[in-house]
């Protein structure tokens, strides 16, 4: 079996893309095959990536046509560093996407039935959502097997994780899913240990999703170095490799790493 993880939040700026292309490298520095999945309008995990604004064939829209046969639009990312990490790129095509997903009978099981009908060979599959809960989050949470939440440690954000929790338990039954995807935990973004405030919603949100037995993994640290990074179309292990908030990420990817050697 694949693990199939969405990263998914109702917020802008949440820190997805970063989650998904730093989570992408490091799971491969463990020679497991990861497929990066653009499925945000903005593109931004296409840019983050390094590389330019694709044709809509190149996109993760043509994978959603009728007409598709199997042949997954993944460029390899990274190649001087890694031969184990691939993309389907996002765009503005997916805007007309998202909207024939509604009219489409099977529009929520879309993107599942393709990864039955056409199984891609990779141990890892990251759904790097769009902000807002509408189609294209939807055919993620059908076919995904885990979901991480990105939340910035701001008293709005963890308000949004709470309806984030009412859609996800929502349209798990609606849709039937068996199993619901499990949600491997919530993960504080853009943590400033110098601010009170942030301090304290560290502190208090494991004990808001204890009851729910939901884990919250550490924080991952606010830095202008992450901005860089993504600017230059590379994670902060390849820009800076040194920089201490490479660390951060260690619990998720090893949690991701037990999970693939338990499916394989």
């Amino acid at each position: 079996m694949q693990v199939r993880l969405a990263i998914i939040s109702n917020a802008g700026g949440s820190g997805k893309s970063t989650l998904a292309v730093h989570l992408a490298y490091a799971v491969a520095q463990y020679k497991y095959k990861v497929a990066l999945m653009d499925l945000d309008p903005q593109g931004t995990l296409t840019l983050f990536c390094g590389f330019p604004s694709p044709e809509p064939n190149e996109t993760l829209s043509a994978v959603l046509k009728e007409d598709f046969k199997g042949n997954w639009p993944l460029v390899s990312c990274w190649k001087d560093k890694t031969d184990y990490v691939s993309v389907c790129q996002g765009g503005m095509t997916l805007t007309q996407t998202a909207d024939e997903l509604v009219l489409h009978k099977r529009g929520a099981y879309l993107l599942e039935d393709c990864l039955l009908d056409y199984p891609l060979n990779h141990d890892l599959v990251i759904f790097d959502c769009p902000a807002t809960l509408g189609p294209l989050v939807l055919i993620a949470l059908t076919a995904c097997t885990h979901i991480l939440v990105p939340v910035q440690v701001e008293p709005k954000s963890i308000q949004g994780s709470a309806r984030l929790l009412e859609w996800y338990y929502f349209h798990c039954r609606y849709l039937r899913l068996q199993p619901y995807p499990e949600i491997l935990g919530f993960v504080p973004n853009q943590y400033d240990k110098k601010r009170a405030a942030h301090r304290q919603i560290l502190s208090a949100l494991p004990q808001q999703l204890e009851s729910m037995k939901i884990p919250t993994f550490d924080a991952v640290r606010e830095s202008t170095e992450f901005v860089n990074a993504s600017g230059m179309g590379f994670p902060l292990q390849i820009y800076r490799p040194a920089h201490p908030a490479n660390k951060d990420f260690r619990p998720i990817v090893s949690n991701l790493v037990n999970l693939i050697k338990k499916e394989n």
